[in-house]
């Protein structure tokens, strides 16, 4: 009767830990609304600073435009729909509300997932969930602090003073053609930051290994030089300033499967040296 007990306490401990389908949908219903909530605030506050967040975007531009001309109020942007300035700043609320709520939405993957992992596997996922916005970052500063001044400037020596019987030619850039160029680039730039991230997972399960990469090098390198030309602007300095840090990158991911595959080659060591010992045990306990 105990032992009836015992194990049918044993099996209904289990059991209320097994989590049925549905409850796994609400749990997920639950975490999306917590991000969606993130978001929402995030936008709204983004939405307020949006002219700020602007001004700040079009930074860059505006200090070459000083520093060639002097004068603040020389040059301006345009706009020819009476509701480009609103949605811009729609857009903007949205973009910067994003990047600020990431943090909560990967917390919220995070503990939907981490209940059904291993530990081993918490410990292998955990690093990335950080890594993962602070290279986004990372890409975004790189390409504002580094490719916007460069970028503007090739752009900008394009300007013709004209002269006789010829018309000046002077920058007049619209505000929503300038905020799509300068999000297209910090997306482009921060996604493929997570270059390491992505190749270090693949090499966790299998998916690649670092003499895989290495091998293919050559083929990769051509490949980031074709997805430079085709998301930045036609400029050979934009195209470098991508291709360069993502060789780097790739390059940190063929170390990164490195060190992940050595791991696992002492884990697995270990695990035999452990059922070695086990097997040798219980042979000796038998004679």
């Amino acid at each position: 009767m105990s032992d009836t007990t015992a194990n049918g306490g044993a099996n209904g401990g289990s059991e209320a830990h097994k989590m049925p389908l549905l409850d796994h949908l609400i749990e997920l219903r639950q975490r999306m609304l917590y991000s969606f909530i993130a978001l929402f605030v995030a936008f709204l506050i983004c939405f307020y600073f949006a002219e700020e967040l602007f001004n700040f975007l079009v930074q860059p531009l505006a200090d070459l435009l000083i520093e060639r001309e002097g004068v603040r109020g020389a040059r301006r942007l345009i706009f020819t729909d009476l509701t480009e300035v609103f949605f811009t700043h729609i857009k903007i609320g949205f973009f910067f509300g994003a990047f600020a709520a990431s943090p909560i939405f990967l917390t919220q993957l995070w503990l939907f997932v981490a209940p059904g992992l291993y530990r081993n596997e918490k410990t292998a996922l955990a690093p990335f969930l950080v890594a993962s916005p602070v290279l986004f970052f990372m890409g975004g500063a790189l390409v504002y602090f580094v490719l916007f001044p460069m970028a503007w400037s090739f752009f900008l020596s394009f300007e013709t003073l004209g002269g006789d019987g010829t018309l000046p030619i002077e920058l007049e850039a619209k505000v929503a053609e300038y905020l799509s160029l300068v999000m297209k680039l910090i997306f482009a730039f921060g996604f493929c930051f997570q270059l390491p991230v992505l190749m270090t997972l693949m090499a966790r399960v299998g998916l690649a290994t670092s003499k895989g990469m290495a091998e293919k090098r050559k083929y990769a390198i051509v490949g980031v030089f074709i997805v430079a030309a085709v998301i930045t602007p036609p400029d050979p300095i934009s195209q470098l300033s991508l291709a360069i840090p993502i060789i780097v990158l790739y390059e940190i991911s063929i170390l990164m499967a490195k060190l992940v595959e050595k791991k696992r080659a002492k884990d697995q060591d270990e695990l035999d040296d452990e059922f070695g010992g086990s097997d040798s045990g219980d042979g000796t306990e038998e004679s």
